[in-house]
């Protein structure tokens, strides 16, 4: 396995308490930033790392850093969003409950980059226990001066706050979550103004990823030229996958960026291959609301090159033979797996989150469901299959927030590669909602 940058203490007993972290090189970061390092230094040296954000849009961190907007005397806020709600991705609580230290020693460094002096952790309304880990920890930072009045004797100040969500995923994306952190119902905001001139409370404001914030702390450990060796061009240092699915050994795995897809879900270092001995079918590389590739198209590109778990070689082909490695949700599908059904699980959870503000998502969501339904019940027709690409056609690119393309292109993709499944499901509804029926009927043999 390749050099582990966040998890490599998470195993440590009691690496959640404030004396084993620290005995284990916690801190230093704040102790480095604050002590010899000026904030537009500790933002270069984020630039130079190459990080981009883990939460799923893959921008570059330091460069959005940059945008923040610095007016004379106006606050500044950063806000970790730590709502993650995305179906298949399971790593930012994982690294919060293990390691709560690590994240609060990121927010420290990173909000005296930003210049905030009051910072806070947005947190999935469902992770009550995660919350309650975080705010032990955050007594532990003020009781011994990492966070407070003065820090380090260096004279600068922050407050750290950990506010729960309501549960809803649309809160994930950056404006809603700050619309419900002031207290109003999570709706996406239109942009411009974006959060970096105008966020939270209509003040300059960075929202960044746990992931993202976490990662912040090796590279003013290490240098931000150090941690873009690793990785492969502009997909640098490591990455946290949350696989899933049908694998001989589901988990959280760190990965240095550029490991083969095909490595990645067979080697015993990482997943083990696909349980019960059986044949890869379909993959969901970046959580649910990415593309679905074929195994074909999974493990090489249309070129036939090696597909790497990079930001890059992921989406090579676009969406027509590509997909994205988003927030690194990887689920695997054997070949038993009913596509159908399995878009239309996806499709049932984005019009049950939209929020409801933009007609095409309203309207949308709730048709690709009904349509999906219909076809997987054993009640469909083959214009239906042309209807869902023609909703999610309407749908992506007319809404506020991704939320519409979230929903919009599992389903286009889905369409794309397996329908011949969808048409199946329409020339036998009697079989259509029997598990496992396209898979073992003789209509599905050399398909």
């Amino acid at each position: 396995m390749g050099r582990k940058l966040l998890t490599e203490h998470i195993n440590v007993p009691g690496i959640d308490t404030f004396e084993v972290y620290r005995k284990h090189g916690g801190y230093r970061s704040v102790e480095k930033a604050l002590k010899t390092m000026t904030p537009d230094e500790v933002v270069e040296e984020v630039k130079k790392s190459g990080l981009r954000g883990r939460g799923g849009a893959g921008f570059p961190t330091g460069m959005k850093w940059s945008f923040l907007a610095k007016p004379v005397g106006v606050p500044r806020y950063l806000v970790c969003n730590a709502d993650e709600s995305e179906p298949g991705t399971f790593k930012d609580r994982h690294l919060m409950s293990r390691l709560p230290h690590l994240l609060i020693e990121g927010m420290i460094t990173s909000s005296y980059a930003l210049g905030a002096n009051t910072s806070y952790i947005y947190i999935r309304g469902e992770l009550l226990y995660v919350l309650r880990i975080l705010e032990k920890a955050i007594a532990e930072a003020y009781a011994n001066g990492f966070l407070g009045k003065n820090i380090l004797g260096s004279g600068y100040d922050l407050d750290l706050h950990v506010h729960p969500g309501g549960g809803a995923y649309i809160c994930g994306e950056e404006t809603a979550l700050l619309e419900s952190l002031e207290g109003k119902r999570g709706n996406p905001r239109n942009k411009p103004p974006f959060p970096a001139v105008q966020g939270l409370y209509a003040r300059p404001t960075v929202v960044n990823n746990v992931e993202s914030i976490s990662a912040v702390v090796p590279i003013i450990n290490d240098g931000g030229e150090e941690y873009a060796k690793l990785g492969v061009g502009k997909s640098t240092g490591t990455k946290l996958i949350s696989a899933c699915g049908h694998l001989n050994k589901p988990g959280i795995y760190e990965i240095e960026l550029g490991v083969p897809v095909e490595e990645f879900i067979y080697s015993d270092e990482y997943c083990g291959g696909i349980w019960k001995g059986r044949d890869l079918k379909a993959v969901v590389a970046g959580g649910s609301s990415v593309p679905i590739l074929p195994k074909e198209l999974i493990l090489k590109t249309a070129a036939g090159e090696n597909r790497l778990m990079t930001y890059e070689s992921l989406s090579d082909g676009g969406f027509v033979t590509g997909t994205m490695l988003g927030s690194g949700g990887f689920i695997a599908m054997d070949e038993t797996t009913c596509i159908v059904r399995n878009t239309w699980s996806f499709s049932r959870f984005y019009h049950h989150e939209s929020c409801g503000q933009c007609s095409p998502c309203r309207e949308g969501t709730g048709w690709l469901e009904k349509v999906l339904h219909r076809l997987e019940h054993g009640h469909g027709h083959m214009h239906d299959i042309d209807l869902l690409v023609s909703v999610a056609k309407q749908i992506e690119g007319n809404t506020i927030c991704p939320l519409g393309e979230a929903a919009a292109w599992p389903v286009a993709a889905a369409v794309r590669h397996f329908r011949h499944e969808f048409e199946w499901h329409v020339t036998n509804p009697a079989e259509a909602t029997r598990p496992g029926a396209y898979y073992s009927s003789k209509a599905a043999v050399g398909v």
